[in-house]
C-alpha cells in the first residue's frame, strides 16, 4: 500500500511514517526500479499500530523500539518485557504522586488568593516569583 494509505490504516500522518523511517522504527520500502511508488506491507501498519499503543501506555519512541526488538528476538523471556513494563508503572506511579502534589499546591494557592486587587499583590504570583512552593529548584530537580 502506498504511505498515504498506510498513514489513514493507522491513524498517523505522511509526516509521522516518515519521522518513524528516520527514526528507523519501520523501514522504508524500497523504491521500485521504475521509479514509482514505494509500497509499504501489512507488517509496517501492524508496527505502528503498537508503537501508537506502546506510546499511550507512556512508553517513549525508544522504549517502544526497545519492546519490538525484544519480540524478534528469539532470547527473549516474557520476564525481559514484564521487567519494562513494571519499570514503566513505576514511572508512572511516580508521575501521579508528583501531579497529585501540584494539585494540592494549586489548590492552596487558588484557595489563598483573594480574586481582587492589582496584580503586583497576586499572592499566587508572589508565591511563584519568591518560590516558597514544595518542590526543589529546577536545577536540583532529579
Amino acid at each position: 500500500m502506498l504511505i498515504g494509505d498506510t498513514a489513514k490504516r493507522t491513524g498517523v500522518s505522511v509526516e509521522t511514517i516518515r519521522f518513524y523511517e528516520r527514526r528507523q522504527l519501520i523501514e522504508q520500502p524500497l523504491r521500485p526500479a521504475n521509479g514509482g511508488y514505494r509500497h509499504y506491507p501489512e507488517a509496517t501498519v501492524q508496527r505502528i499500530r503498537f508503537i501508537k499503543c506502546a506510546q499511550q501506555l507512556g512508553f517513549s519512541l525508544d522504549e517502544a523500539n526497545d519492546l519490538l526488538t525484544l519480540e524478534s528476538e528469539t532470547s527473549t523471556e516474557c520476564s525481559d518485557v514484564r521487567e519494562r513494563a513494571l519499570k514503566k508503572l513505576l514511572d508512572v506511579n511516580e508521575k501521579i504522586a508528583n501531579l497529585a502534589k501540584i494539585r494540592t499546591v494549586l489548590e492552596r494557592l487558588i484557595d489563598a488568593c483573594p480574586g481582587a486587587g492589582p496584580v503586583e499583590k497576586c499572592s499566587i504570583l508572589t508565591e511563584i516569583r519568591d518560590a516558597n512552593l514544595p518542590f526543589a529548584p529546577i536545577g536540583e530537580r532529579d
